[in-house]
């Protein structure tokens, strides 16, 4: 048997006196070891813009003395909040005991042994909205809990598009024509989503390639299907938006808050972003309040193709309190906690019911639709290399949406670097 860690060690210790090597009763050793994995605990997240989480752990701590959660909040950049998560498991340290990593960092961590299995049995995932349990798991095994979900949807100008007696599109082929027609007629740019060279490319890149029916990898990164002709086709949508004027040029330096300025201050006639978007688009000092709308992100067949956001909630494979932190887990899940996340810490719950609560709704009016893409969405491609086929999708993509590679040059160049990533697993 292998035993890594401090806490794996601790059980070892904690073995081999209950096997006989130090007389105790059995009972008093599984009431020992019981103990061990009982104890305060440390919940490490990125920075905590809102504030909510102090007082959900507040009624936690109150009713837990024993079990003290004590919050670490890491810079805002999710590139830093990994790195300085990365450095501290490989090290080995139990500093942290529950990590709120994103979505895209869970096979990463299990592949490295940085997080424990978790025994699905304990959560009550089937009252979670289906596809966000998949980013969740890795080889077939659950190694963290889904804990807030997003996935993004498409903004846009009701009140132009009423004008000009026009739907909101279902296809890329209809977003397409009305960036393209209709947007010039008022002055506007046509589409834009989060195109500068960082993580927000890879969602946005991913969900052109799913949105025509592509994948870029499967099988938990063992193997690269991005050379298809749908992945091209995926590609091609942006690069072809640059290219021809309705993706406008400077979108190639938008993240998220550049792209949701632009719309708000009334330039666009789409936009791709996160249901965050819609309280400060219809906020007093926007242009657009009151003009906008918002469905689900354009797909195949006019069903919606969007890649899952959000964080889940793991265990450092290192962690004393294993037991205490696996309660924690099932606490920050309850019904009552995703209630507060999203009326305290505006962020979409994994809980499938609260989508349909009429109290909610009324205060969150984008529930329904973000229900419609969460149902429909995908987690990002899985890989233990995530960090670095992440960069490698960024910097392909940028360079073909620069118009510096044509769609054709960048599927080779994606599939090249992908496979050398997945060769070194």
């Amino acid at each position: 048997m292998r035993w890594t860690g401090t806490a794996s060690r601790g059980l070892l210790v904690a073995a081999l006196i209950c096997a006989g090597f130090v007389s105790l009763s059995a009972a008093s050793c599984g009431t020992d070891e019981t103990a061990a994995r009982r104890g305060p605990l440390t919940l490490v997240t990125g920075e905590d813009l809102t504030g909510y989480l102090e007082g959900v752990l507040k009624d936690w701590n109150q009713a837990h003395p024993g079990e003290k959660v004590t919050l670490v909040e890491l810079p805002e950049a999710a590139d830093e909040v990994r790195a300085q998560m990365a450095t501290s498991l490989r090290s080995g340290s139990a500093r942290y005991d529950v990590l709120n990593i994103d979505v895209a960092w869970t096979s990463e961590f299990a592949a490295a042994g940085w997080i424990s299995p978790l025994n699905a049995d304990r959560f009550p995932i089937k009252q979670f909205l289906p596809p966000v349990v998949q980013t969740a798991t890795f080889d077939g095994r659950l190694y963290a809990l889904p804990y807030v979900t997003n996935a993004g949807l498409l903004y846009y100008r009701k009140d132009v598009l009423e004008k000009e007696g026009e739907k909101p599109p279902r296809t890329w082929a209809e977003l397409e024509r009305l960036a393209k027609t209709v947007a010039p007629k008022y002055g506007l740019d046509g589409y834009a989503g989060q195109f500068l060279p960082y993580e927000g490319l890879t969602v946005n890149a991913a969900e052109a390639v799913q949105s025509t029916g592509g994948t870029i990898l499967v099988d938990d990164g063992r193997r690269v299907t991005v050379d298809s002709p749908a992945a091209r086709q995926g590609l091609e949508l942006l690069t072809r938006g640059v290219r021809d004027g309705w993706i406008p040029k400077k979108a190639l330096t938008y993240k998220e808050e550049e792209s949701r300025k632009a719309f708000q201050d009334g330039h666009l006639l789409f936009l791709r972003n996160w249901p965050y978007v819609h309280a400060l688009a219809g906020g007093k000092d926007s242009k657009v309040a009151g003009k906008f709308g918002v469905t689900p992100l354009p797909g195949l067949g006019g069903n919606a193709a969007g890649i899952l956001g959000g964080s889940n909630l793991a265990i450092n494979a290192d962690s004393r309190h294993r037991d205490s932190a696996t309660d924690l887990l099932v606490y920050l899940t309850s019904q009552k906690v995703q209630r507060q996340v999203l009326i305290d810490g505006g962020l979409p719950p994994v809980r499938a019911d609260l989508y349909n609560d009429p109290s909610l709704v009324r205060q969150f009016p984008y529930l329904p639709t973000l229900r419609e893409a969460v149902l429909a969405a995908t987690p990002r491609p899985k890989s233990p290399q995530y960090d670095q086929v992440t960069l490698v999708i960024q910097a392909v993509v940028h360079d073909a949406m620069a118009q510096r590679d044509t769609a054709e040059e960048a599927i080779a160049r994606l599939k090249r670097e992908l496979e050398a990533i997945a060769r070194r697993r």
